[in-house]
């Protein structure tokens, strides 16, 4: 049996009307990694893509190539981000809506409802063409929420779907932001019960542990001790398992908390701060014990630098290299060795993230090499 690795899948690699208004004509993802500077020595900028070029993901032989790509990798398929903002508003959607109507790429897939608020944030906030600070914000309430189900209906009953437990996975970015989460997840196990499922299988994404306090508000440190009390808080929710990451409290210990807080001040006032971080370092520390739970899908973290979409505001990760995005993939792996066939999950954080430096898709620098090296660490686990 091998480990079910999941990549997370941005769409974001189209024009659409919005974007076009807001951040100028023909915008995509591409535009702020094309832009991207180095900001310090050796700092890995523009990251250029290899094999698949600036693609468009309106192209099908595009996504039958990463499809292959996957393939290579060992992945089990892909998870695309969904963005439904509430009484029916979508964006992005039409890579994921032509994958189902045409029935290819034959390669499965989830969803990832990525339930968080658009600002002029999201991507560098300089280039914003409007003042607002809110562009897309999300809607909540329990008529949406089924209106949300019968849209993704068909998607469920696809034969490719990625299912657990014989249950789809429907994967849930900001879990916490849902009011009344635990009547939304009951209303839709209804509902799929209604339509012929055996129910939806809820994942709720989450930090291992919290930059605050949830006592005092004040910043707290990132202990791993609050992993286990992070990870309960989902399941109380509904949730079926969680989707684990720990890059905020790996990032404080190699940086030093007072770093880390000095950090965390000054960008939420006026004076932007960056604190890069080495990438085995950090990924030393990555992962909890809680990690091993039953009901928790760990991360997969090849690399990290948002700085193509936020400057210097930001703190990158450097000096990630295939081999050592190996050795991490290895560690994650051998926290499945005791969890039941359909839950040995692991999500690739992320397949095509390139503004965020977070993907392994190919790049002129690596090749293949990252991609190669998740199928290495798969082969050494058998």
């Amino acid at each position: 049996m091998k480990p079910r690795i999941i990549g997370l899948y941005l769409p974001q690699y189209h024009p659409i009307p919005e974007n076009d208004e807001w951040w100028g004509k023909g915008f995509t993802e591409w535009t702020n990694v094309a832009k991207a500077r180095p900001l310090f020595r050796g700092h890995y900028q523009p990251r250029i893509p290899a094999d698949l070029g600036f693609y468009d993901l309106r192209l099908p032989e595009v996504r039958e190539q990463q499809a292959e790509l996957a393939r290579e990798a060992g992945l089990e398929g892909f998870c695309y981000y969904h963005y439904w903002f509430g009484n029916g508003k979508q964006l992005l959607e039409r890579p994921f809506n032509e994958v189902l109507a045409s029935g290819k790429p034959d390669f499965p897939f989830c969803l990832c409802w990525a339930n968080h608020d658009w600002t002029n944030k999201s991507w560098q906030k300089g280039s914003s063409l409007q003042r607002d600070s809110m562009i897309m914000k999300m809607e909540y309430s329990m008529e949406d929420h089924r209106r949300h189900f019968e849209q993704l209906l068909p998607a469920f009953h696809d034969p490719r779907y990625i299912t657990v437990d014989n249950k789809p996975l429907f994967a849930i970015w900001a879990p916490r932001d849902i009011p009344n989460a635990r009547q939304f997840i009951d209303l839709w196990q209804q509902l799929a019960r209604e339509k012929g499922l055996p129910g939806i299988h809820f994942v709720g994404y989450t930090q291992n542990s919290s930059g605050r306090s949830t006592k005092d508000g004040h910043v707290s440190m990132w202990s791993a001790h609050q992993s286990a009390e992070r990870y309960q808080e989902i399941i109380d929710l509904g949730f079926d398992a969680v989707m684990s990451a720990g890059l905020g409290r790996a990032q404080t210990i190699v940086n030093g908390k007072w770093r880390k807080a000095v950090y965390y001040v000054a960008n939420h006032t006026f004076l932007p701060v960056s604190f890069r971080a080495d990438y085995a370092k950090v990924m030393r520390h990555y992962y909890v014990s809680e990690d091993a739970w039953e009901n928790v899908y760990p991360t997969l973290v090849p690399q990290w630098d948002r700085t193509p979409r936020a400057g210097v505001k930001t703190d990158p990760l450097v000096n990630s290299t295939p081999e050592k995005f190996q050795t991490s993939v290895e560690e994650a792996i051998r926290l499945l060795k005791d969890k039941q066939p359909q839950h040995q999950i692991l999500f690739l954080k992320s397949w095509n993230e390139w503004g965020e430096g977070n993907y392994v898709e190919p790049d002129q620098k690596f090749g293949h090499g990252y991609i190669q090296a998740i199928r290495h660490a798969i082969d050494s686990y058998k």
